[in-house]
C-alpha cells in the first residue's frame, strides 16, 4: 500500500469509481435514512481511497464526496446554500476526513520506512555473511600457507627428530586450515556433531595419504557442538586418528577406524576412536608417554572440561568424555 503509485491516471479512475459507488448507495439509501446522515456512505469511500491509493487520492475523494453531500443531501437539495446546521455538518465532515486521511498517511509512511529498514537489514545481513565467508577463506588459506612454509623449512633441517616435529606441526596447521571453513557460521550457532565428525574424519584420512584406510562414523545419540568447542574437539579426534594410522597400522596398507558418538549418562558425551590395528604396546602408560600429540589431546580435553584416555583392546581405543 498504496496501490498504483506509478499509475496516477488509473488511481484517479479507481477513486472516481469509489466515489460513484458511494454516491449511488447514498441515493438508494436516502428514502430509508433518517435526517442527519448525509455522509454515511462517503466516509468509507474516503477511507478506502486513502488506504488503497494514497493520501492524494484520499484528499480528492474527501473534496468530491463533501461537495456531493453538500449539494445533494444537506440543507436545500441540489443547492450549495448552507444554514447553521449545514455549516456544523460540513465542519464535522471536514474534521473526520482530515483525521482519517492523516492517520492513514502516517501509517503508510511508517510502513514504507519499516519496509526500507527491513530491506536495509537484509542487505546488511547478506553483506555480513559474505564478509564472514571471505574472512574464513582467508584464514584457512593463511593456515595452509603457514603449513607449506613449515614443510619448506623442513628441507633445511638435517636432524630427524626436528624434521618429524616440523612434519607434525605442518600437519596440524594444514588440518586446522582444511576444517576451519566448516566449523563456524556467521551467527555462531551450534551444529550437530555427526555433521561435524564425518567431513573431519574424511579430511584426516585424505591427509594421511593412506587410501586403504576407511573410517566409519557411528552416532547413537547426536549432540550439539558449540562453535568454541569445535577446534579443540577437531584436534583431539584428528590426533587420535593420526596416532592410529601411524602406529596402529604401521606396516599395513589397510585398516578400519570407527568413530562412535554416544551418551555416557545424561551429562556427558562419549566419543571413541577405535582401530583394528596392532593395539597398544605392553606396559603403555599414557601419563608417562612423551608423545606430543597425546599431550595436546589431553590438554585440549581439559579445556573442554573433559577427559582423554587410551584403552587397550583388540586394537586401540581413544576415549574422549566431554560435558553434554
Amino acid at each position: 500500500m498504496p496501490l498504483l503509485p506509478d499509475r496516477p491516471l488509473l488511481a484517479v479512475a479507481s477513486t472516481t469509481l469509489l466515489i460513484a459507488v458511494a454516491f449511488v448507495l447514498r441515493l438508494i439509501a436516502d428514502p430509508v435514512l433518517p435526517p442527519g446522515f448525509p455522509f454515511v456512505t462517503f466516509f468509507p469511500a474516503v477511507i478506502l481511497a486513502s488506504a488503497l491509493f494514497g493520501s492524494r487520492m484520499g484528499v480528492l475523494a474527501s473534496v468530491v464526496c463533501g461537495l456531493l453531500a453538500w449539494y445533494c443531501f444537506i440543507g436545500d437539495r441540489y443547492s450549495f446554500d448552507l444554514g447553521w446546521s449545514g455549516i456544523v455538518a460540513m465542519a464535522f465532515y471536514t474534521a473526520v476526513v482530515t483525521t482519517d486521511v492523516a492517520i492513514i498517511h502516517w501509517m503508510q509512511r511508517a510502513n514504507r520506512k519499516l519496509a526500507h529498514e527491513r530491506e536495509l537489514s537484509r542487505t546488511l545481513a547478506g553483506t555480513r555473511q559474505l564478509l564472514f565467508h571471505e574472512l574464513q577463506h582467508r584464514v584457512s588459506n593463511n593456515l595452509q600457507v603457514a603449513a607449506g612454509l613449515i614443510s619448506l623449512q623442513k628441507r633445511q633441517v638435517r636432524d630427524e627428530d626436528a624434521r618429524a616435529a616440523l612434519d607434525e606441526a605442518a600437519r596440524r596447521l594444514g588440518l586446522i586450515g582444511r576444517i576451519s571453513r566448516q566449523l563456524y557460521d556467521a551467527g555462531g550457532s551450534a551444529r550437530r556433531m555427526r555433521d561435524f565428525l564425518e567431513p573431519l574424519c574424511n579430511d584426516v584420512i585424505e591427509a594421511s595419504g593412506r587410501p586403504g584406510i576407511s573410517c566409519n562414523v557411528i552416532v547413537d545419540d547426536d549432540a550439539l557442538l558449540s562453535a568454541d568447542a569445535a577446534i579443540p574437539l577437531a584436534l583431539i579426534v584428528a590426533e587420535a586418528m593420526a596416532n592410529a594410522i601411524e602406529h596402529g597400522f604401521a606396516g599395513r596398507d589397510h585398516g578400519v577406524i570407527d568413530v562412535e558418538l554416544s551418551r555416557d549418562g545424561g551429562s556427558q558425551v562419549r566419543i571413541e576412536i577405535r582401530d583394528d590395528g596392532h593395539g597398544l604396546p605392553e606396559g603403555f602408560d599414557i601419563d608417562a608417554s612423551d608423545s606430543l600429540g597425546l599431550r595436546i589431546a589431553r590438554t585440549l580435553a581439559g579445556q573442554l572440561d573433559g577427559s582423554f584416555e587410551l584403552v587397550r583392546g583388540t586394537g586401540a581405543t581413544a576415549r574422549l568424555l566431554i560435558p553434554a
